[in-house]
């Protein structure tokens, strides 16, 4: 699905708002957070929030994502402070696990060239 620029450009803007929001938090958890990137549908009415899993156990991202509900409307009004705009998309938050289906398939591409020199 092609996006459009001004798409492209809102969803840039709101991965660069919500890790500076983020790091305004008084929790040192979510302070370190690294958003790899925003998806934005509906009409910008809602927005994907993925974030970097490679240093979280499976509890700790229950912390997060738990966490990130209660602080939602916190950073929906610091997007608005800093933007101007009118309305802010409804962030959900997820965890990315591109990387790691990207790391997977590169150990599987590796083991595979190891067998056929063999």
């Amino acid at each position: 699905m092609n996006k459009s620029i001004k798409l492209k450009r809102t969803e840039s803007i709101l991965r660069e708002i919500i890790s500076e929001a983020l790091t305004t938090l008084n929790d040192g958890i979510l302070k370190s957070l690294v958003v790899t990137e925003v998806d934005c549908k509906r009409g910008k009415y809602d927005a994907d929030v993925y974030l970097d899993q490679s240093f979280y156990n499976d509890e700790e991202k229950a912390y997060i994502l738990k966490h990130l509900k209660k602080v939602r409307g916190y950073l929906e009004n610091y997007t608005l402070q800093n933007e101007g705009w009118f309305r802010c998309p409804k962030f959900h938050f997820k965890f990315d696990e591109k990387l790691q289906k990207k790391q997977k398939t590169e150990e599987l591409f590796a083991k595979i060239e190891k067998e056929l020199k063999k």
